[in-house]
């Protein structure tokens, strides 16, 4: 073994390598949040994220099984990946919790949004509107002789930039329903 080699191995596996292990780089997370559907669950659960200071990016909820009473809570949060193993196992504690799943760790997922945006505009704006929902392919769903209401899913980054391109146009209003996402594959 050459001296170089030695020397690199000793700094990667050596008891004096001082360096942290930990990264403090910030990361986005979708989490997936099985939990029994029953008052004040959904309030146990942004309790955590509050008490300790977390932030909620996206929050969505709905009951998946019926005959079971679960429901399922995606939460995308931000954090180093220390705190999201940390809010990851907080969740899981929690006794209405019946499974807990870091889609961002465990694979590739599907994620989508859905978006209202409410643009009001006369003449060329109608047009460039127009336009651009078709590229976007938002669809009308609403219309009057001064504003349009379109509706569009995709990703959180798509719903960011049409409505980053229908500011300049009149975008009065926007409502987006939070990421829904499930992982790829049959798993």
């Amino acid at each position: 073994m050459s001296a170089l080699n030695i020397k690199q191995g000793a700094t990667s596996h050596s008891a004096y390598n001082l360096r942290p292990t930990f990264s403090d780089h910030e990361e986005r997370h979708t989490l997936a949040v099985l939990v029994e559907n029953e008052p004040g669950v959904l309030a146990r659960v942004i309790g955590l994220f509050s008490g300790r200071g977390y932030n909620i990016e996206s929050l969505t909820v709905a009951e998946v099984d019926h005959t079971g009473h679960l429901s399922r809570i995606t939460v995308v949060t931000t954090g180093t990946p220390q705190t999201i193993n940390q809010i990851t196992a907080q969740l899981g504690r929690i006794i209405s919790v019946r499974e807990v799943h870091d889609l961002t760790v465990e694979g590739r997922a599907v994620e989508r949004e859905l978006a209202l945006f409410k643009v009001a505009g006369k003449g060329e704006d109608r047009v460039e509107a127009l336009r651009l929902a078709d590229v976007f392919r938002a669809n009308v769903v609403d219309s009057t002789l001064d504003s349009f209401t379109f509706e569009i899913t995709g990703t959180s980054e798509k719903i960011d930039a049409f409505a980053d391109l229908m500011r300049p146009i009149g975008l009065v209003e926007m409502a987006r329903t939070g990421v829904a996402a499930l992982s790829r594959g049959s798993d």
